[in-house]
């Protein structure tokens, strides 16, 4: 748990370096190992002043407190809930950056313009219906709307990407705020044309069987 303690820790730091996050918003978590914890973020906390020390583990089952000396994000009724609803995944990331955000606030769905959206979020990033923060009903959409794919934003509030690691989910954040940002770019010069279904369902096979180097 120490490695993964400091890779939130680094991860954390470099969401807020990137300007994923303002302030102390945002929040992490990530399945601990051979267990049926997880590993949050504590709520309120500066990411440029947190250290390992300050990360909670919860009970995947109950979401009580298992080991952790300050209260864990105020969004953790969320992370239980995707981390719950999505065994293929095991890391969760919430982003409030600029972009991304706008085009929660507006209700629009962030369409796949090129091609990275396509490959690391599986098609467009839907807009989850309206509820407060922190409560159930905000995971319950969430959820919903995220579906199978990797992004969802919230409706007046932000970004949720998910991945196999603190690190995939980072890089879905911050694919998911160049392509709103490209979007509204677009709406600016013309109007936006998207990829085909079915260049997305072979961009995101692609991408999930081909990309990269073989492990």
């Amino acid at each position: 748990m120490i490695q993964l303690k400091q890779q939130m820790i680094d991860t954390a730091k470099e969401m807020y370096d990137r300007g994923l996050v303002a302030s102390v918003w945002g929040n992490l978590s990530a399945r601990i190992p051979n267990t049926e914890w997880i590993l949050v973020t504590p709520s309120g906390v500066d990411y440029r002043l947190m250290g390992p020390e300050d990360l909670v583990v919860i009970d995947m089952e109950t979401g009580d407190i298992v080991a952790g000396k300050l209260k864990p994000t105020s969004e953790l009724q969320m992370h239980l809930a995707i981390l719950r609803a999505r065994p293929d995944i095991n890391a969760v990331m919430h982003t409030h950056s600029i972009f991304a955000s706008a085009c929660s606030a507006a209700h629009k769905e962030i369409p796949p313009l090129v091609e990275d959206i396509a490959q690391v979020v599986g098609g467009s990033v839907s807009v989850a219906r309206y509820a407060l923060p922190g409560t159930p009903e905000l995971g319950a959409n969430a959820v919903k709307a995220l579906g199978k794919k990797n992004a969802v934003l919230l409706a007046n509030h932000g970004v949720v990407g998910v991945g196999d690691d603190l690190m995939d989910a980072l890089r879905v954040c911050t694919i998911v705020e160049k392509g709103a940002h490209i979007y509204a770019v677009t709406k600016t010069i013309g109007a936006p044309v998207l990829l085909s279904l079915d260049d997305v369902e072979y961009l995101r096979n692609a991408y999930r069987n081909h990309y990269g180097q073989d492990k």
